[in-house]
């Protein structure tokens, strides 16, 4: 395997981490005013990921630089021609983040009540979006022979890209709902499961109706296959969460995440960002660093990225327990 080959497979493995982990967040925080009843609910929802969302969009960061650092001129390809949509999610992300930090710094109602909000907005958001931007990268956009993307917002909300959107925002409360569902106990973990059920409900066919558009776009035989996996795995959640078996639910919806991001990635090689004009657009081949830099990158990876991965790993164990209702158990917020 060639140095820009690896690197794009390990872009595509930055970003299966990103969406896996940071997939339940999205999920869990915008699930927060439908799934708590009181205070003492929201705090244990927002328990479940305190831990561990920050640490969760390590893997977005990574991601990014990554595509800096290997692939310069797609990342300046999607940052110009995608500038509006990726703006709207790092707001979302910042206004999340300072929501989830600041929410237990005041004792009022109102201002726990607007930082909810926050969280919910910062949820919703980047779930939607980047399934709105996967879905036009993988499409393909009017790119010209300097990498200058020729399209508008409005351009990038084509049926195809809202269908991506969906999938993805469905998928993440799925996977979010089920996440709550295995860390807490009690009434909240039976009214996570049951909106695990609604989700899955419209997953199911935002998913398998998505991933089929996607093989038909890219004439990907292969992934006809994908779309079939990925809609028995959401059966599959749905059924080990009826017979309150999470564990195995979430296996499934972090199953479904990676083959989602796998198909988009795999129907995508050997392209990087695919034109609607003339021209072979954004090509693995064309938009490459150095071979000197990439072969840096690859020795700076292999050194630090184990050590990452065991400290994330090493976090999740830490706080795998359930969260109860019980004083000693609910965690500051």
């Amino acid at each position: 395997m060639d140095l820009p080959t690896l690197w794009f497979v390990i872009i595509a493995v930055l970003w299966t981490g990103y969406l896996l982990l940071e997939g339940f967040d999205f999920g869990v925080g915008a699930l927060l005013p439908v799934v708590s009843r009181d205070e003492t609910d929201r705090q244990l929802t927002l328990g479940t990921i305190g831990p561990v969302w920050d640490g969760n969009e390590v893997w977005l960061i990574t991601a990014v630089g990554a595509t800096f650092a290997a692939f310069p001129v797609w990342y300046a390809s999607l940052l110009s021609g995608f500038y509006l949509p990726l703006l709207l999610i790092l707001v979302a992300l910042i206004v999340r983040g300072v929501a989830l930090e600041y929410r237990g710094k005041r004792p009022d109602a109102r201002w726990r009540a607007r930082c909810d909000a926050g969280i919910v907005f910062g949820s919703l958001v980047p779930a939607f979006f980047w399934g709105v931007i996967f879905a036009n990268v993988v499409r393909g956009v009017p790119v010209d022979a300097r990498g200058v993307v020729h399209a508008s917002v409005v351009d990038l909300l084509n049926p195809y890209g809202l269908l991506g959107g969906t999938a993805l925002l469905a998928l993440c409360l799925l996977h979010g709902a089920v996440f709550l569902s295995l860390k807490t106990g009690g009434a909240l973990r039976l009214r996570a499961r049951g909106l695990g059920f609604a989700a899955a409900a419209v997953a199911l066919p935002a998913l398998t109706v998505a991933l089929t558009a996607t093989a038909a776009a890219r004439e990907a035989r292969w992934a006809y296959g994908a779309a079939v996996a990925a809609g028995l795995l959401v059966v599959a959640a749905a059924v080990a969460l009826r017979g309150g078996r999470e564990g195995w639910a979430f296996a499934a919806t972090a199953a479904t995440a990676v083959l989602v991001t796998g198909t988009l990635f795999g129907a995508l090689w050997p392209q990087l960002l695919p034109t609607t004009l003339a021209g072979p657009g954004l090509t693995v081949g064309n938009a490459a660093s150095a071979s000197y830099t990439l072969e840096v990158m690859s020795w700076v990876a292999a050194v630090f990225t184990p050590l990452v991965i065991a400290y994330q790993g090493w976090t999740y164990w830490v706080f795998r327990r359930r969260l109860t209702r019980e004083p000693a158990a609910v965690s500051a917020t």
